[in-house]
């Protein structure tokens, strides 16, 4: 073997080697991309399937809402007012007589008096001393009366004899009239000394409860004083509640309210007795007076709050959470026929533990969505689940 001939046997061999391999390789990368590319496409068409299965349905998906059909309800119109405590029939005492220095006082405020009863003395000696002197007058006059009637008696006696004239009969009837004169204008003295006394006795004019005291004993007090106690007649109370023109209109006598003294929890029934004629041309408000029982809660000068029934009508009843407020007022959601949000303007009435009282915009038999409207667009697609009675 020459040269060539074993260069050419070496070679050949192992190009030939080479290019046996070559297409293996080739071939395994080819396979190997196409599935690579095979996996990522089912990679990528199964994470599209997933997406869409989670956002397609849930964005077509109505939400689901509450509604409820009110109906109608017995809704009492009430006006709420502020106002002051008094008594209902406010007695001021004072002296009726001459006065004097106090002698006693009887009574506390708090107290419960009769009609008629002591409430407090002043000091009567010298009244006293002029009682006993009138009495004494009286009995001097009595006395002249009878000698005056018996000198009258004799001189009848003598007149058939002879010895006394008609004149003298006259003069003697005369006599004894003036006598028995005297004797009545004695005891008038004597009663209207006695009635001055009794007016030094400060007293009661009715029945009643006794709420300041303004006098001590040693007080010189008069006609001309200021009032001494001050009495609410059967301790009877009132409230006299402020309310606008346009809510007195709606007011009668008879009308029923509840009033809240201020600073107690304590609520207390009474009655309209008095609306005022009036009303007040600097703030636009009248005064609505309400009867109310004795109490000790209920201290007059006090400031309380008041509900007072003006009267009652049949209107739907919403939850709050139903009443929807913005600029143009207030409104609800219903839910029409094909399931679609609709915005209705109501007009709204009184707010209780009960709930809205719609006084116009709804007959009580919509459906109309009970909570959650904030989060709702009229014409919206929803899935209408009524509300189960509790």
């Amino acid at each position: 073997m020459n040269y060539e001939t074993q260069l050419v046997g070496d070679v050949p061999a192992n190009i030939l080697g080479e290019q046996e391999e070559r297409p293996i390789w080739r071939r395994r990368l080819v396979i190997g991309a196409v599935v690579a590319i095979v996996l990522i496409a089912a990679a990528t068409w199964i994470s599209m399937r997933g997406k869409g299965a989670d956002i397609t349905p849930a964005a077509a998906q109505a939400p689901v809402v509450t509604v409820i059909s009110p109906g109608q309800s017995l809704v009492s119109h009430t006006v709420n007012a502020t106002g002051s405590l008094a008594a209902r029939v406010d007695m001021p005492v004072g002296v009726v007589g001459e006065g004097g220095a106090v002698a006693r006082v009887l009574v506390q405020p708090g107290d419960w008096v009769k009609a008629g009863q002591v409430l407090a003395t002043v000091e009567r000696s010298v009244q006293t001393e002029q009682i006993r002197s009138l009495a004494a007058q009286v009995e001097v006059n009595r006395a002249d009366a009878k000698l005056a009637q018996a000198q009258l008696d004799r001189a009848k006696a003598l007149v058939a004899r002879g010895f006394i004239s008609q004149a003298d009969i006259d003069q003697r009837t005369a006599t004894r009239d003036a006598a028995n004169a005297r004797v009545n204008v004695a005891v008038a003295q004597l009663a209207e000394q006695r009635a001055r006394t009794g007016r030094l006795d400060i007293r009661a004019p009715a029945a009643g409860l006794v709420l300041t005291r303004t006098v001590e004993p040693g007080q010189i007090v008069g006609a001309g004083n200021a009032v001494l106690f001050r009495m609410a007649k059967d301790g009877e109370m009132e409230m006299l509640a402020q309310v606008s023109e346009g809510d007195l209109a709606a007011l009668r006598v008879g009308n029923s309210a509840t009033v809240t003294p201020v600073g107690g929890t304590a609520q207390f029934a009474g009655r309209i007795w008095q609306v005022s004629p009036v009303v007040d041309n600097q703030n636009r408000q009248g005064t609505a007076r309400i009867a109310l029982p004795y109490n000790p809660a209920i201290r007059p000068g006090g400031f309380a709050s008041a509900s007072i029934v003006s009267g009652a009508g049949s209107a739907p009843m919403l939850p709050e959470s139903a009443v929807q407020t913005d600029e143009k007022g207030h409104y609800v959601y219903v839910v029409n026929g094909r399931d679609e949000v609709q915005r209705r303007d109501v007009k709204t009435g009184q707010v209780t533990d009960a709930g809205v009282s719609i006084l116009n915009g709804l007959n009580g038999n919509e459906r109309i969505v009970a909570s959650a409207g904030a989060f709702l667009t009229p014409g919206q697609k929803v899935k209408p689940e009524v509300q189960k009675s509790k």
